[in-house]
């Protein structure tokens, strides 16, 4: 990649690492934004698959109205992340809003395995937006995966082994394996497990990827050892260094990325000292295919 490229209305878009992601100036995304401004920053994320927005102010109001820039928002079926004010925001902190003071454990641990979110829904994220308000001095950083350059690098056999097969998503198994409390019976009816394909073709660019995640809990028409054995093969795989870009984050970044073709997850950070408050936002997508 070149050290630098300018996009149309002149914001600059600097990549990031050789795996993937580029940083954007040039834009205050509080304001509204003119189209080629927009068009421009639609291309880099096509591009890039991860967007990072240095020194944004933002309210909860702004980073709604650019998230839906790419679509219709989520309300997430995990009630109690809801923002109180503004449910499309599900919140992530570690602070407990009325007294300020940590709350002295991570506040989901669901966030610190792989993942691709809203996979356990039959219509997945398209794109994810992160805001810091507050970020940790030492670790909480985000880990984000290549998933078109993992199905790429992956021998033809394995390629040809994997086409056509379907893996079961599931919350609430998932978030019981990375040691959260079960969903309750309303959340679990609202989010159901469902099958998707294990490699889906980008509505977009028409370039195929690997869609594996923790939410996976099984393989469909494989044994539990059978289906583990290849889940952990893939997950190893696609999480190699080679394909990753870590974000170690600064107050005020705004991050967005491309579910449809990476993963994702955030790294342990100490929650009794460090304070670390997040805003996401989703924007619902496609059925895979």
């Amino acid at each position: 990649m070149a050290s630098s490229n300018w996009v149309p209305g002149d914001i600059d878009v600097r990549p990031l690492s050789s795996a993937m992601g580029a940083e954007v100036r040039g834009v205050d995304l509080a304001r509204p934004l003119t189209g080629a401004v927009w068009n421009g920053i639609r291309d880099a994320f096509r591009s890039y698959l991860l967007l990072s927005f240095p020194d944004q102010s933002l309210n909860e109001t702004q980073q709604i109205a650019f998230s839906r820039r790419f679509g219709q928002l989520q309300v997430h079926v995990l009630d109690q992340y809801r923002h109180p004010e503004f449910p499309e925001i599900y919140l992530l902190s570690n602070v407990d809003r009325r007294s300020g003071a940590t709350i002295g454990h991570h506040p989901d641990k669901g966030t610190l395995v792989w993942h691709s979110d809203l996979s356990f829904q039959r219509c997945p994220a398209l794109a994810t937006m992160l805001y810091g308000l507050e970020v940790p001095r030492t670790g909480g950083d985000t880990l984000f995966a290549d998933m078109y350059a993992a199905y790429d690098a992956l021998a033809e056999t394995m390629r040809k082994h994997l086409a056509g097969l379907r893996a079961t998503h599931d919350l609430d198994f998932s978030r019981q394996r990375a040691g959260e409390r079960p969903m309750t019976d309303r959340q679990r009816r609202a989010a159901p497990p469902v099958d998707h394909p294990m490699v889906r073709t980008h509505p977009e660019t028409g370039r195929r990827s690997l869609y594996i995640s923790h939410h996976v809990s099984r393989i469909d028409g494989m044994s539990d050892e059978e289906s583990q054995r290849l889940l952990a093969e893939l997950m190893a795989h696609a999480t190699s260094d080679r394909f990753v870009y870590r974000h170690q984050w600064r107050k005020h970044d705004l991050v967005v990325w491309d579910n449809r073709c990476t993963m994702h997850r955030a790294t342990e950070y100490d929650p009794t000292a460090e304070r670390r408050i997040m805003h996401r936002t989703v924007v619902l997508g496609d059925i895979p295919v």
